[in-house]
């Protein structure tokens, strides 16, 4: 028998629909259509939305398990909880550490991820080694070195080719031909931890880095002389930014900016969350750094921010109660934008004809009902 959900409003990927029924028959989306269909069984979700599953590419951790912990079951226990959060894919990022750390990190992640029940592994985000002192953040700087080519196959390879995408500043030495070289292999490489200039900043651009990390954070800011790397994240052409919308690492009207100047399908809204996620507030590591986790926010000692504990779901909420972003908008950025930037949009990101049946369910307050993987409810609120 023929399976559809009812709702008030799907964000397909044509565009806003109204109120009809869609075909998640076996676990696959089918068409979308407004009249009811005869002899079907009828999932009732009257009053409320349907949107694609979210799409989380820059998260460390969540519930007490990090990425770096080199872990498998802990990786599992975050792919089943991500569902509470409306995440349906996701890349597991890794944090500076040493070449060795790294590549069992990528040998552990390449090996489970196929296992994993909940919020789908559709690859490996490497956030550094090769960033510069200036605006390390959460990363240490004892590990940080220039772009090794070699270095990087060892991973990849190691990870059975999962790696999707990887972070480095622009200023670092080689820094050009490796960019051509790991966008020439299809890898994603994005541009943050860095004090580099707006010149510096477009020849990796040109070489082929196509993300900017975490705008506005961890980087060279905005000044009329020099327009840093915010002035490039602003300015150059067919780049995406991730942003962190928590109201703590971006205030809501840098938020606005960003997106009207390089425009909401250009931004990528992530988490960056740590192992803190779903936790209460206390005492954390992310990475090998103690942090503290108090009214919202996660904290190295010195006070700076380190990581976030932020839920895409509450980002999708926010970026709407802060009128910066329509609900479609908002879901586009969280889903769709994110899978795109990082070249998985092939597996996640939209309600598409043929596709895993990956969607959650938002009440209009943009509040997450439910979270469905393959046409099966795995969340409830």
């Amino acid at each position: 028998m023929k399976t559809f959900i009812y709702a008030d409003k799907f964000f397909l990927n044509s565009g806003v629909k109204g109120a009809g029924y869609l075909d998640v028959t076996d676990g696959i989306f089918g068409t979308y259509t407004k009249e009811k269909p005869e002899g079907a069984e009828i999932i009732d979700q009257s009053g409320k939305w349907i949107a694609p599953g979210l799409v989380d590419t820059h998260i460390h951790g969540y519930k007490n398990h990090d990425v770096m912990d080199n872990d498998a079951e802990g990786i599992k226990i975050m792919s089943e909880a991500l569902l509470s959060c409306g995440v349906t894919s996701f890349l597991p990022t890794t944090l500076t550490s040493s070449k060795e750390r790294l590549k069992d990190v990528a040998e552990t992640i390449g090996k489970v991820y196929q296992d994993v029940d909940g919020a789908k592994i559709q690859g490996i985000y490497f956030e550094g080694p090769f960033f510069t002192e200036e605006h390390k953040g959460a990363q240490n700087p004892s590990y940080f070195g220039d772009p090794d080519l070699a270095t990087f196959h060892e991973w990849q390879e190691a990870s059975g080719g999962l790696i999707k995408k990887i972070a480095l500043a622009p200023e670092r030495k080689g820094v050009k031909d490796f960019v051509k070289a790991v966008t020439d292999e299809g890898v994603v490489v994005s541009l943050g931890h860095s004090d580099a200039t707006i010149e510096e900043a477009q020849v990796a651009v040109e070489a082929g880095a196509s993300v900017f990390v975490h705008a506005y954070n961890g980087m060279r800011g905005l000044n009329h002389r020099e327009p840093g790397m915010v002035g490039a994240l602003l300015t150059l052409h067919n780049v995406f930014s991730e942003l962190i919308c928590d109201g703590h690492h971006v205030h809501p009207q840098a938020a606005e900016v960003l997106m009207e100047k390089a425009g909401h399908d250009h931004v990528a809204l992530i988490t960056d969350c740590m192992m803190a996620g779903g936790m209460p507030d206390g005492n954390y590591n992310l990475g090998e750094f103690p942090v503290v986790v108090a009214e919202g926010t996660a904290r190295l000692e010195s006070g700076n921010l380190a990581g976030s504990i932020l839920k895409l779901k509450e980002a999708i909420k926010n970026v709407v109660d802060w009128g910066i972003a329509t609900p479609e908008q908002a879901v586009m950025m969280a889903s769709y934008v994110p899978a795109v930037s990082c070249k998985i949009d092939d597996k996640c990101g939209m309600i598409a004809e043929g596709r895993a049946a990956d969607f959650i369910v938002l009440e209009p307050n943009m509040e997450l009902a439910a979270t469905y993987l393959d046409g099966v409810e795995r969340y409830h609120a």
